[in-house]
């Protein structure tokens, strides 16, 4: 896999077959092993093991609905009370984020309504606070340690 942007970790990768897979800390069980699955994992390790995020607090794969229509969130972050604070989205190294990314990521939020979001592709990461009182994103110089939050 590719060399991201992001600290190292000591991941768990088995083989099935002709595919690989990886635990995934957060659903506790191994998923297929893709290049934005390889991002989710550092991304999440970086946000626990550096950035002090709760692991009780995070959950990846969170379906959301509007009437019919299903989408998926990459991940959440959850305050104490459960309700989301943080969405964050994934790409493969190789996907280019565009404002079509951002897009995706602040249509999740016109359900979630958090007040950050965090887009990356394990070489390059955004994330940006709303700011209520002017009712738009202001992006910041870096990711919040969970205390800053």
């Amino acid at each position: 896999m590719t060399q991201l942007n992001l600290p190292p970790y000591e991941a768990r990768i088995k083989a099935t077959g002709p595919h690989q897979q990886i635990f995934d800390v957060l659903r506790r069980r191994y998923v297929a092993l893709t290049p934005e699955e390889w991002v989710r994992q550092h991304f999440v390790h970086f946000l626990m093991e550096h950035k002090h995020y709760p692991k009780g607090l995070l959950g990846n794969e969170i379906e959301l609905r509007i009437g019919e229509k299903k989408m998926r969130c990459d991940s959440i972050l959850y305050d104490n009370m459960l309700h989301p604070r943080m969405i964050i989205e994934y790409k493969a190294p190789e996907i280019e984020i565009t404002q079509q990314v951002f897009n995706q990521i602040t249509a999740y939020n016109m359900i979630l309504r958090v007040n950050y979001l965090i887009v990356s592709n394990g070489m390059q990461h955004y994330c940006c606070r709303l700011n209520k009182a002017l009712g738009q994103y202001e992006f910041l110089q870096d990711i919040p340690d969970y205390s800053q939050l």
